[in-house]
């Protein structure tokens, strides 16, 4: 008899979920983490009392209730509101597009004032079909070529005409002075960090760190009844069909005294900029520390051995994805979640959701 009724191959937010729910049930439960530390790329780490967000910013926000009372029975969270600034060519604009951003642009006050202009700027096209031509018949050229064209262009090493409108359309654009980034009813940072959210989450659950799934596929698989896999799905399948997208990042991080932007992320938009946008981790807790912790965040090549971030979400690789997912509906003790496993773009209380789902039907 196997000694696990789940194997859990991922210690991110979607596998820990996952087995906090199982073991709460009297579910025998193991997780596996290729990295020295649990979180994924949730993990925050503290330097000098400023929780980093060792591999982005991470902002829980949702409106759905489940997921809020979920995660707050192991943590408290602050009042964050993510208000990221635009630079483009030492000019730093509100955003999202909201009213202000309007009046530094156009010098318009009203949202009828606002509304007329949007209107005689914009390029209509009916049903667009990719990013490019949504933003322009949403807001015209001059916006386009300031917020989105660079950064996306940087982003996704990728002509935007090439990109699907769904990676645009979850930015907001309002005719309001609201420049609060999501539309969520909740929102905020965990108080202490993501990290020890994430290891409350974990509290009497099996975890060991630095296994490698790949490097002794038979014996984990021989250990658990079923087997919860939170990884890239062509990697569990030796990339026998073909490679999925993914998009790496780079960061650099400098420790430095006193206050450095003002802002906890600001993001860079013209192209020939090599980052994406600059984070500054204390402004994420409130902190007035004597020093300070930034992070450039630069847009790379992903390759096989990286950190896969953000799935690309074109209709080749939803093609590719539907072939691997057929794959893995045949192994009856094989369950995918997360991210890289269904390859594609969640939120994070999208992520709490679908754990707490899963582990509900399994």
């Amino acid at each position: 008899m196997p000694q696990y009724d789940y194997l859990v191959v991922g210690c991110g937010l979607f596998g820990i979920a996952f087995a906090q729910k199982q073991f709460e049930r009297g579910k025998r439960v193991v997780v596996i983490e290729k990295r020295g530390h649990i979180g994924g790329n949730c993990f925050t780490e503290n330097i000098g009392g400023i929780n980093v967000h060792r591999y982005g910013p991470h902002i829980f926000h949702t409106s759905n209730e489940t997921a809020w009372k979920y995660v707050n029975r192991f943590t408290r969270f602050n009042h964050f509101v993510n208000r990221p600034k635009v630079r483009y060519k030492d000019k730093l604009y509100s955003f999202p597009i909201n009213l202000m951003t309007l009046y530094q642009l156009y010098g318009v006050k009203t949202p009828l004032e606002a509304r007329t202009k949007l209107k005689a700027v914009v390029i209509p096209k009916e049903n667009p079909d990719n990013l490019e031509d949504w933003v322009l018949s949403q807001v015209g050229p001059d916006i386009y070529e300031i917020f989105i064209k660079g950064y996306t262009e940087k982003q996704w090493q990728k002509e935007p005409k090439d990109l699907p409108v769904s990676l645009i359309k979850r930015l907001p654009i309002r005719l309001t002075f609201d420049d609060n980034y999501y539309n969520d009813k909740y929102q905020g940072i965990p108080i202490g960090g993501y990290t020890s959210m994430l290891r409350k989450m974990l509290e009497g659950i099996e975890v060991k760190l630095n296994a490698d799934y790949f490097a002794d596929k038979g014996y984990w698989d021989s250990i658990a009844n079923t087997v919860v896999y939170t990884g890239k799905i062509d990697e569990y399948f030796d990339y026998k069909l073909g490679a999925l997208e993914y998009r790496g990042l780079r960061f650099e991080d400098e420790l430095l005294k006193g206050n450095y932007q003002g802002n906890a992320v600001i993001n860079y938009t013209e192209r020939k900029i090599p980052f994406t946008r600059i984070i500054e981790h204390k402004h994420f807790q409130f902190e007035d520390r004597p020093q300070t912790v930034v992070t450039k965040e630069f847009p790379k090549q992903y390759h096989k051995e990286d950190i896969p971030y953000y799935p690309v979400d074109t209709a080749c690789n939803k093609k590719l994805y539907e072939k691997y997912r057929k794959e893995a509906e045949r192994k009856k003790s094989l369950l995918l979640g997360g991210r890289l496993a269904t390859h594609r773009y969640l939120d994070m209380d999208d992520v709490v959701l679908s754990a707490l789902e899963l582990a509900e039907e399994s």
